[in-house]
């Protein structure tokens, strides 16, 4: 069976009526809405191009408005947390995940098992994202998921 996903982050801020063109030929369920956000001057904002342009969108009005648009699914990234290791964005990920009714996938930060523990006991993300965690096999998914069990998470 073939499967189809769009994740669409810039194109989506530059057009937004292309998340409601892609959910209509496709299914919201195919439409992932990437949202880069930077905590800038006391507000987190939506960045664009990688997280290097910021523009005029307030994070959490995006994310309704993705939702609106059609968006089936949002991965949120905090470009402050990014590559730190120090944990995902706890403040934005909860606000974002408890404004919209649409899977929620948080991005950004996580060096150790416990910040996973921490994004799904203190918001209501339904996935959470890591890289160069896994890349540099610091932790393996295995281990991470042995871990989420004990700690009474649900895994896949």
């Amino acid at each position: 069976m073939l499967s189809l996903a769009s994740i669409i982050n810039s194109s989506a801020v530059k057009e937004p009526t292309l998340i409601t063109e892609i959910a209509a030929q496709f299914g919201s369920q195919c439409v992932v809405v990437a949202i880069d956000t930077k905590f800038d001057n006391n507000q987190w904002m939506v960045y664009v191009n990688g997280g290097k342009t910021p523009t005029q969108l307030k994070t959490i009005e995006w994310a309704k408005e993705a939702e609106k648009l059609g968006a089936g699914e949002l991965l949120l990234t905090s470009m402050n947390n990014d590559g730190t290791k120090n944990g995902f964005a706890l403040d934005i990920t909860r606000a974002v995940s408890e404004s919209v009714n649409i899977p929620v996938i948080a991005s950004g930060g996580a060096g150790e098992k416990a910040h996973f523990k921490n994004v799904f006991l203190q918001t209501k993300v339904s996935a959470a994202l890591a890289a160069s965690i896994f890349h540099f096999s610091e932790i393996t998914i295995p281990q991470l998921k042995n871990y989420l069990k004990t700690e009474n998470i649900s895994v896949r």
